[in-house]
């Protein structure tokens, strides 16, 4: 079984109140993050019709200050499907009432996967790619992947050589005493 992304889409607003802020009078970058999260399970869980978990979330940064009173907008979408796995898009964007002007605040990639009812992964319906950019997203899935896992693996604790990292380190504000 395919679906199209659109199927699955979401999109909330949420107007920042005080009680979201942190101590400099900006929104707590936690209570982003918990709407990230939240936008992700359910657009996740519509596109596969289950139970879905966060797996992993790929590179959150947080680009500009959310402002108490602002519109916070995040739309949520399926980029990649594996076996029992999604990733979906976030973008956050913040709008002042007043103005209109809207600032982007954030983008990042949450791996989801589908359970079951015993907690067990189930496979997804996979994605129907009908557009260039639907194409762009899911091969820059792939590609982070790839990514991830060459990562993962130059910096695995049996295959480390640290020459290969000392003079690096040394023009950071580091000091090696080994």
């Amino acid at each position: 079984m395919f679906k199209h992304a659109k199927e699955s889409r979401v999109l909330i607003t949420q107007l920042m109140l005080p009680s979201h802020s942190n101590f400099s009078g900006k929104i707590h970058g936690g209570y982003i993050l918990n709407l990230m999260d939240q936008i992700a399970f359910t657009c996740a869980s519509k596109h596969s019709r289950n139970y879905c978990v966060t797996a992993s979330v790929n590179k959150v940064d947080f680009l500009n200050p959310i402002e108490v009173g602002e519109l916070v907008i995040l739309k949520a979408s399926v980029n990649y499907t594996g076996k029992t796995s999604m990733v979906v898009g976030l973008r956050v964007e913040s709008e002042n009432i007043q103005t209109g002007t809207k600032k982007h605040c954030n983008s990042s990639y949450f791996t989801m996967v589908a359970k079951d009812e015993k907690g067990k992964n189930v496979p997804v319906p996979g994605l129907i790619l009908d557009t260039e950019q639907s194409v762009r997203r899911f091969a820059r899935s792939i590609a982070r992947q790839d990514q991830t896992r060459k990562r993962s693996s130059r910096f695995n604790a049996s295959d480390f050589k640290i020459g290969e990292h000392l003079e690096s380190i040394k023009t950071q504000n580091a000091k090696i005493e080994l």
